[in-house]
């Protein structure tokens, strides 16, 4: 899709443009409680309908303009970085629990987490572009390492690994500890303060490199998912920009079933491992050898299929596991309907 220097910056303005919105409603200061709040279920909903909506609206939009084609890798794009920001959610809400961040400053480590996702996968959808351009055989490399970031995915849940893994000593964490002083206790939503004459940085602070040095592992393991649906540039970054700018209010609405998506990982596994077949194929067929070459419209197709098939078997066996057993995500819903209640 031929797209004009001058669509590519009115597109990245609105999304500028929206998310300041967003951060003005959500702090808005006619309210009557001063400073930062919760986010509550309730509006995080509309606003997880609002992004969608918009989502899919510029996805008709892509397809108008675009072609059939275009539309449909937008959307199969799309849907498989939304899919891999369900996973994200879960590694935020590890890092949030083991930093204890108020829940009144959440909304805004996650907007900054936001932020630095889009710049990271900004710069990596640059270099992908550039190497696929340079090295058309770099289809096989990213295909071998898809599959096996689907492995992974399944091996650290098997395993426990992510549910174990200590977000508060991370290579880049100490570094920051070793130059600077850190307080023991949050100082608002200030990143450093002045104590005894000495600058001293926050748990805050932590938080949002922490939460940096995620958004780089993440975009590592997205983009080249995303490229082996489509090769164009504006699709690979919309799609990708789009996923996460609801990510946020994602993350309030899911919270509390965080614990009843007992097959999230096997689902995201399936798609990457099936993403990488495809380019595999897809090179193979480029150079020559007679394989079949999947088209976008069974990738779009199979993607939303295990997606759903995935989140129904979830739901299924929560109900099944009944409230308050494990899986069902019973016990904390009852703690956030009280919390929400007082």
């Amino acid at each position: 899709m031929n797209v004009p220097l001058w669509v590519w910056a009115a597109t990245i303005a609105a999304m500028v443009l929206i998310l300041a919105l967003d951060l003005v409603i959500v702090d808005h200061p006619w309210s009557k409680t001063k400073g930062p709040k919760e986010f509550g279920i309730k509006q995080a909903a509309w606003w997880a309908v609002f992004y969608i909506g918009i989502a899919v609206l510029f996805g008709f939009g892509v397809m108008h303009f675009g072609g059939l084609t275009s539309g449909a890798e937008y959307f199969a794009g799309f849907v498989t970085e939304k899919s891999l920001s369900i996973d994200n959610l879960f590694v935020f809400y590890l890092l949030m629990t083991a930093f204890a961040v108020p829940k009144k400053y959440q909304h805004e480590v996650l907007l900054v987490g936001v932020v630095i996702a889009i710049v990271m996968r900004g710069i990596f959808i640059v270099l992908g572009a550039q190497v696929i351009n340079a090295w058309s055989e770099v289809f096989y490399l990213f295909g071998v390492f898809l599959i096996y970031t689907g492995y992974k995915i399944v091996r650290d849940h098997v395993k426990g690994d992510e549910e174990d893994k200590d977000f508060t000593q991370t290579p880049v964490v100490r570094m920051v500890k070793r130059f600077w002083p850190v307080t023991d206790d949050y100082h608002g939503a200030h990143l450093t303060v002045k104590l005894d004459g000495r600058r001293h940085v926050t748990p805050m602070l932590l938080v949002i490199v922490a939460i940096g040095v995620i958004d780089l592992v993440f975009a590592v393991d997205s983009i080249p998912a995303i490229f082996g649906l489509t090769q164009d540039a504006y699709i690979v970054f919309t799609a990708n920009a789009f996923a996460l700018m609801g990510l946020r209010q994602l993350y309030f609405l899911l919270a509390g079933l965080m614990d009843r998506l007992a097959y999230i990982s096997w689902g995201l596994s399936a798609i990457m491992v099936f993403i990488g077949v495809k380019m595999i194929l897809h090179a193979l067929h480029e150079n020559g050898v007679h394989v079949v070459d999947i088209g976008i419209g069974a990738s779009l197709t199979v993607i939303l299929g295990i997606m759903t098939v995935t989140i129904i078997g979830s739901l299924l066996k929560s109900r099944s596991a009944g409230p308050g057993r494990p899986g069902s995500g019973g016990e904390r819903d009852e703690r956030d309907a009280t919390a929400d209640r007082s």
